[in-house]
């Protein structure tokens, strides 16, 4: 039988992207992610909730992330969930989950409005496959 990872999450970003890249140049963008959630408790008031999730670009999409994403970039992310086992220093087993993008779409991004404009104006007939 099949199965599926598969995360989708809107959410804005909690800090600026850390960049780092591996031996054979290869980029790696980490970044925390706020995702928000409300529910009406017995009270009648609505509670809103913070999720923090942990989000890590390999590659291309690295670049891009250390190119146009900073602090509060509000973010469409697709990806799998990762979770990593690991020893603390007093011996206990500690588990860090993450999500590995593998689709990254820039939302509300000034930058990207910018590009999209310049793209359309470099565009003729010509280019149209239909």
């Amino acid at each position: 039988m099949k199965s599926v990872n598969k995360v989708i999450l809107v959410g804005n970003v909690g800090k600026e992207p850390e960049i780092k890249s591996t031996k054979d140049g290869r980029s790696i963008a980490s970044f925390s992610l706020a995702t928000q959630d409300s529910y009406k408790a017995k009270s009648g008031e609505y509670v809103k909730t913070t999720e923090w999730h942990k989000v890590t670009f390999f590659g291309a999409l690295a670049d891009v992330v250390a190119s146009y994403v900073t602090k509060g970039s509000p973010l469409y992310i697709e990806g799998s969930i990762k979770t990593e086992k690991w020893t603390d220093k007093e011996g206990k087993d500690r588990y860090t989950t993450n999500i590995i993008g593998k689709e990254l779409v820039l939302l509300g991004s000034k930058q990207k409005a910018e590009n999209n404009e310049q793209m359309q104006l470099d565009l003729t007939d010509a280019d149209v496959p239909f």
